[in-house]
């Protein structure tokens, strides 16, 4: 199984397994971890200061992978455009996963681009998770 996991914040194998909902199935799986490169604010996504949210969306990517690598989950990463959709939709073009497990800010601490990501048609099954800071 192929399993895109896309995230604003790292996470850990146990909240990846708990969306799977199987140990044996992760065990198996080709993991690809996205980091959007996400904006704190409407403005800076405007003005293109991605400086910030790429570094943070780097610093995501890496700690998430590491931390599956940790638990023997097969595990890359990259960083993702600014809009998580698009991020979303651009890996898949290249990664063809059979999964996409999200994990986004709760409503109330939501980065710009964000709220997009609820609804949106992947083409594959799509979980939605909080990630928790």
């Amino acid at each position: 199984m192929k399993l895109l996991v896309v995230t604003s914040e790292p996470v850990n194998p146990e909240a990846v397994r708990a969306a799977l909902g199987s140990d044996d199935e992760l065990a198996h799986a080709e993991v690809l971890v996205i980091a959007p490169a996400l904006q704190t604010s409407k403005l800076k996504f405007w003005m293109s200061d991605d400086d910030g949210a790429i570094a943070r969306a780097e610093e995501v990517q890496e700690e998430t992978v590491q931390r599956l690598d940790e638990e023997g989950i097969d595990a890359a990463g990259d960083t993702g455009e600014a809009d998580a959709v698009m991020a979303i939709r651009d890996t898949l073009q290249t990664f063809q996963a059979d999964r996409v497990v999200v994990f986004a800010h709760p409503e109330a601490d939501e980065a710009y681009q964000e709220e997009n990501l609820g609804g949106q048609d992947f083409g594959v099954p799509v979980e939605y998770r909080q990630v928790e800071r």
